[in-house]
């Protein structure tokens, strides 16, 4: 049984949702109820989750810092469902952490099932204990790298954005998100040391450094293209 949290202010928003996902997830889901960022973070206290669904606008913490909040501690997956629909803001929730991002207003039957395959998707990346990307092989077990069968020796926070990298392959990520993700929120320095690390990871990893792609503006991504 899925356990999922739903974080939403409007009581009207808030029980549509729940009465569709209790009526066609029955069997594989239960949701838990929250109406502001208090709630949410007491729910959070509480019992562990499989997914986070997440409005931005909150009388009291907003959805963007509860996400870097949540994000400090748990790889939950987290959606977004907002008003808030403009580019800027969805690349910030992107660049946050988020798996989705929903604007409203939204076809429940779309929620339901892009719900329903990121849950699944998590599920097997969870069991898998070694991921791939070209010739790269990680073994999350023993935190090992390896490129063509032969094992590269990386420094911590190399493996740390190389691991979080190939679990989220092909998605862009900011400085300030991997700085988030990887370093944490309270790091104070300068985000060049995500440029520096990227730089010695590539190194290490030889001709699949290559992998490692910039793009221009936004962010790094890898990928098996």
């Amino acid at each position: 049984m899925y356990q999922i949290l739903l974080v939403e202010d409007d009581k009207s928003i808030r029980e549509v949702i729940a009465d569709y996902m209790d009526e066609k997830g029955k069997d594989t889901m239960r949701l838990t109820l929250a109406e502001d960022g208090r709630a949410c973070e007491g729910a959070l206290e509480r019992q562990t989750f499989d997914l986070i669904m997440l409005d931005v606008m909150l009388p009291d913490i907003d959805g963007f810092t509860l996400c870097r909040m949540i994000r400090k501690k748990d790889m939950v997956p987290i959606v977004f469902l907002t008003a808030k629909g403009s580019e800027e803001d969805i690349l910030w929730g992107y660049g946050l952490g988020c798996d989705d991002y929903i604007v409203k207003p939204f076809s429940l039957a779309t929620l339901y099932a892009k719900i329903l395959a990121i849950l699944r998707r998590t599920k097997q990346e969870n069991k898998k204990e070694t991921i791939t990307c070209g010739a790269i092989r990680m073994d999350k077990q023993s935190c090992q790298v390896f490129v063509n069968e032969r094992e590269v020796q990386l420094q911590n926070k190399q493996y740390e954005i190389l691991r979080f990298l190939m679990e989220h392959k092909n998605i862009v990520w900011s400085r300030d998100a991997l700085l988030n993700h990887i370093w944490g929120y309270d790091y104070i320095g300068v985000d060049r040391v995500v440029d520096n690390q990227i730089k010695k990871l590539r190194n290490a990893l030889g001709e699949e450094g290559k992998r490692i792609q910039t793009v221009v503006g936004r962010g790094y991504k890898i990928s098996d293209a």
